[in-house]
């Protein structure tokens, strides 16, 4: 039996590294693509890169930029993929703001740079998109599900509508086998820590251990629906083994704020967290979507998608494992 082979740009990303594990445990060969940098540290892929077993045998990567079509045309001619996971792309919405042009350039125009590139295979690969709940701006419903308008005010709202789009597009004008996970917030151990769970489950186990004193947070009454990564990849994989190629919201349905993720984390290290937070506008954003909850109703019916963990779960593994990490 062949075994089914993936590309997956964005591999040394949070969702990146937890869809290698996946594809990995189903018994894919898996090739990353990865932009070459001064650095050669991707510590969440480390324990597989040191892997000889797993590195250059069933683990794979590439040096490519976004921009370099010429580089990954030919990667994919050479892989011969059956299935691409476009995971690449700036992720922060905030940091959005000061750097409109690259995140339209990296998250828009490179993902249509690779539709381009995967429709002109003699065996086109089934394609997964990562859209993002921030396509739907400030909805007029709520929860939002996949046939709420989108309408993002943000420009990674904005460049990530567009993506999403032309995924629908190419799926609807070229019948290819490509899908949209329009995924809400999901948080892990691995998130960046520009982020704001990790900002504060980083500095509950900081602050606790007397590594650092407070933490700087804009408002604490933001709402968001967060879950799972790891349950996050799970839904995108299951995406492109169902029947037909379609759009999915995937998102736990329950909104939490900033304030009750504080009471969490600061709570599990024995902390009241009004002892060490200060309020500051700089990290407010300018334009910020709001009343965003998810209806994963369509990928539980049809994908037989679940979620693992509980928000409190979730918090809880991610200072604990920030709290291993600062003891070392």
């Amino acid at each position: 039996m062949v075994s089914p082979v993936a590309i997956i740009t964005g591999i040394t990303g949070q969702d990146g590294s937890y869809l290698t594990e996946l594809l990995l445990s189903k018994g894919y060969e898996v090739h990353g693509i990865v932009r070459r940098s001064s650095t050669l540290e991707r510590s969440r892929l480390k324990s597989l890169y040191l892997d000889p077993s797993i590195y250059d045998h069933r683990l794979f990567l590439h040096y490519a930029d976004l921009s370099d079509t010429t580089t990954i045309r030919r990667i994919v001619h050479r892989v011969q993929p059956t299935e691409f996971y476009h995971l690449a792309g700036q992720s922060h919405v905030g940091l959005s703001f000061e750097i409109p042009e690259s995140t339209c350039e990296l998250t828009a125009l490179g993902t249509l740079r690779i539709l381009e590139i995967l429709r002109d295979q003699p065996n086109p690969p089934r394609f997964l998109y990562p859209s993002s709940r921030e396509i739907f701006g400030t909805p007029a419903v709520l929860p939002q599900d996949e046939n709420t308008p989108v309408n993002p005010n943000s420009p990674y709202g904005c460049a990530k509508a567009f993506a999403t789009q032309m995924t629908r597009i190419y799926r609807e004008a070229h019948g290819l086998f490509f899908c949209n996970a329009i995924c809400y917030n999901h948080e892990s151990p691995r998130r960046g820590e520009n982020f704001v769970t990790r900002k504060v489950s980083l500095a509950a186990a900081r602050i606790s251990l007397g590594q650092m004193k407070s933490v700087k947070l804009g408002d604490l009454g933001a709402s968001r629906d967060w879950g799972y990564a790891g349950d996050f990849v799970m839904g995108m994989w299951q995406m492109l083994q169902h029947e037909r190629a379609d759009d999915y919201v995937l998102a736990t349905g329950e909104a939490h704020t900033i304030g009750e993720l504080l009471e969490i984390a600061f709570a599990r290290v024995g902390l009241r967290w009004q002892e060490h937070v200060i309020i500051d506008d700089r990290f407010k954003r300018p334009s910020d979507a709001c009343m965003l909850l998810g209806n994963a109703g369509k990928a539980r019916t049809n994908l037989g998608w679940r979620t693992s963990l509980t928000f409190e779960q979730l918090v809880v593994l991610m200072v604990d494992s920030d709290l291993a990490a600062c003891r070392q």
